[in-house]
């Protein structure tokens, strides 16, 4: 194993041990949990001990890494230490970290008009753009979840979730009577919404909606948006979304509404972006971030619009 691969192995072995978690280093170091996983997989195979214990508490050091876990931290503590005084280095680098179909639905496709208004801003998005991968925190991280009271961060938007299919197969739906609408037709189930409290599966959609439908939990499960879509557009069935991920599909007519705007959801967790405290001096992430809370609130506002009615209050907001 050569140097940088263990280096990032161990980066990624003791952000899992401070977080908890593969998904919170996965999201501190802009890749995916598997990926984490390859890491330290890889580490503990080199050095042919166990290092990690997983189980239902979570992420805990084994015994053949409590000895060294001190020195880690302090190694990777003095790393970021010379990192944050390499800063002016990176010039005008914006580093984000964000759930991957969030970059492909709404970020990418508006982030075109922030780099023609600011030229010299380069972009690493999840490890990849016009900026180098560094080591180091992220500039902002964007997910998906609920408001967390010991990481503060910027609530963008709460999607309005509601059924979306091919418009072929909407044309055969609305030949049905609406209670048998969705019946001989596939559900496509999206595991990225399935922690929201607001209930956006097909059986609680099914339930609300007085709609007829047999075994609503049954049908193919997709972790990506993305991947869902294409497979709705391919009239392979139909899935619940988001409405705020939707512009693209909707403008090209891939995919159609087949329901009532009426008959959507909203959910309770929101797209959040959680930005770096010391962003004091560095003029390019605030703008960034005031360009995104901007875009943002155009989406709220269209969203509400379309809903045609507030979302709910939510208590931790």
């Amino acid at each position: 194993m050569v140097a940088p691969t263990y280096l990032r192995s161990l980066q990624a072995l003791e952000l899992a041990v401070r977080e908890g978690s593969f998904a919170a280093a996965a999201a501190g170091l802009g890749i995916t949990p598997a990926a984490v996983g390859q890491r330290v997989k890889a580490l503990e195979d080199y050095l042919g001990v166990e290092l990690l214990l997983r189980g239902r508490s979570g992420i805990q050091p084994a015994p053949g890494l409590t000895a060294a876990l001190p020195h880690l931290s302090l190694a990777f503590a003095e790393l970021e230490a010379a990192a944050r005084e390499l800063e002016l280095q990176r010039g005008h680098e914006l580093h984000i970290a964000a759930a991957s179909d969030f970059v492909e639905l709404w970020l990418e496709p508006r982030l075109a008009a922030f780099r023609e208004a600011h030229p010299n801003i380069r972009f690493c998005i999840n490890g990849e753009g016009d900026a180098p991968l560094r080591l180091g925190r992220v500039d902002c991280e964007i997910s998906f979840g609920p408001a967390r009271a010991d990481a503060p961060t910027d609530l963008l938007f709460r999607d309005y979730v509601l059924p979306v299919a091919s418009p072929e197969n909407t044309r055969r739906t609305a030949q049905q009577t609406a209670r048998a609408q969705l019946e001989g037709f596939p559900l496509l189930h999206l595991d990225f919404y399935k922690d929201d409290p607001a209930g956006l599966s097909w059986p609680d959609w099914v339930a609300s909606n007085d709609v007829d439908r047999s075994a609503p939990e049954r049908g193919m499960r997709f972790r990506r948006i993305t991947a869902a879509l294409d497979a709705v557009a391919a009239n392979a069935g139909v899935t619940l979304c988001g409405l705020a991920l939707l512009d693209a599909h909707l403008a090209a007519g891939r995919i159609a509404l087949p329901y009532p705007l009426a008959m959507g959801r909203w959910s309770e967790h929101g797209f959040r972006a959680r930005f770096r405290a010391d962003m004091e001096g560095r003029r390019h992430v605030q703008r960034f971030r005031d360009w995104l809370l901007q875009e943002s609130r155009a989406t709220a506002a269209s969203l509400r619009g379309t809903a045609g009615r507030e979302p709910p209050t939510i208590a931790a907001e």
